[in-house]
């Protein structure tokens, strides 16, 4: 038999198309799995943790907000039950006092008597 002769047979179809269905599907699969468990999960339970520091904050707890700026909490201003992230936070920051909602809060740092 000639090379091509050979080639052409390796790859022809099998005869069972539906056989060569299911190694494709356990694969795809597989790869959905990995990207859940390794990017998808982590990062719900990453959004999730910070969601619940951030409705945890307190009086005296010091923050960084998205735009950089630290600060300590001095008032903070309920709008109602179901606002939850769109509370309204005072924050000192050397002489200043602003106000941010508590969704533009990137980090919590606690407060700063229990910092060494």
């Amino acid at each position: 038999m000639s090379l091509p002769t050979l080639f052409l047979q390796a790859t022809a179809p099998a005869t069972g198309g539906g056989a060569a269905l299911a190694p494709f599907l356990f694969q795809i699969g597989a790869i959905f799995a990995i990207f859940y468990f390794l990017m998808i999960r982590p990062q719900q339970k990453q959004r999730k943790a910070h969601e619940a520091a951030i409705l945890a904050i307190k009086k005296g707890d010091q923050i960084l907000t998205a735009g950089g700026i630290v600060g300590e909490v001095v008032h903070i201003k309920e709008l109602g039950e179901k606002a939850g992230l769109g509370d309204h936070l005072t924050i000192k920051s050397g002489e200043s006092k602003l106000v941010v909602t508590r969704g533009r809060i990137a980090s919590v740092g606690g407060s700063p008597e229990a910092q060494p």
